[in-house]
């Protein structure tokens, strides 16, 4: 499970990027309850999602040549330059550099082998989040893959992640958690693009999860807001009812009302 004890590897920041901040902002706003606190002057227009006063994710302005609208997962690693080199090192790309980021941490922006972006957050006085696991905040990550086996060794390589087969009706799901840590650490997975219906087209990439109490309203307040819904919502035997989503500029993500919130 997520938590914000943050382990090497193990996802610790989030962010949007949006060609409009405020649109995105109210977007979410209206679907999570969060509101957008500004980083400052000096932060090209970045700022923090907040609920209840615990930031649950950044986002920014992102202008043409930045790429698409998305979401950005970032791994926590205690050496940003580090983790890219083994990237590169492990046939990945280099997408922005580390970089010191307003001494609250270094960044680094990656792409693994089959060309999923993800990011490194490397902590000084920002640890990450604030808020996991808990309506309105990350509470599971997933890698859409051409290949499984190739991305483990990848991401073992750059992230000391481990990845474990977890049996579920109708097959077998791969978990992934930091190196060492046991099941109980896991905080995401890795599926076949092949095996995911609706994600093939959009080739390799992380999806976020956010946790949520209901997730047949929330995907209904989704396209109210302006927004799509990539996959209806379904019940997972065991796990919960998801679905995958899209805000009004196409940045991917999905929501989960597992089990356990709903007994």
């Amino acid at each position: 499970m997520l938590t914000t004890r943050f382990a090497d590897g193990a996802p610790d920041w989030i962010d949007v990027g949006s060609p409009d901040i405020d649109t995105t902002t109210a977007f979410y706003g209206a679907l999570f309850g969060w509101r957008f606190r500004s980083a400052g002057p000096d932060a090209g227009g970045y700022g923090f999602f907040q609920l209840d006063g615990r930031t649950v994710a950044g986002g920014m302005p992102a202008g043409p040549g930045q790429g698409p609208p998305a979401w950005t997962v970032y791994f926590r690693s205690s050496d940003a330059r580090a983790a890219a080199e083994a990237a590169g090192q492990a046939h990945g790309r280099v997408l922005l550099p580390p970089t010191d980021v307003m001494g609250q941490g270094h960044m680094a922006v990656l792409g693994d082998r089959a060309g999923a972006p993800f990011g490194i957050w490397q902590p000084g006085r920002t640890e990450g989040v604030d808020l996991v696991g808990e309506p309105g905040a990350l509470c599971w990550v997933e890698l859409y893959t051409p290949d499984v086996a190739a991305a483990a060794a990848f991401y073992r390589r750059v992230l000391g992640l481990e990845t474990s087969g977890v049996d579920f009706p109708g097959g077998t799901y791969t978990g992934v958690g930091p190196g060492g840590a046991g099941d109980d650490a896991m905080f995401g997975g890795m599926v076949p693009l092949a095996d995911a219906s609706g994600e093939a087209q959009d080739g390799p990439h992380w999806l976020p999860y956010f946790a949520v109490t209901d997730t047949d309203a929330v995907a209904a307040l989704a396209e109210r807001l302006g927004g799509a819904v990539r996959m209806p919502p379904t019940t997972v035997p065991g796990v919960g009812r998801t679905a995958r989503l899209a805000d009004p500029f196409g940045a991917r993500f999905a929501v989960l009302a597992s089990e356990a919130s709903a007994g």
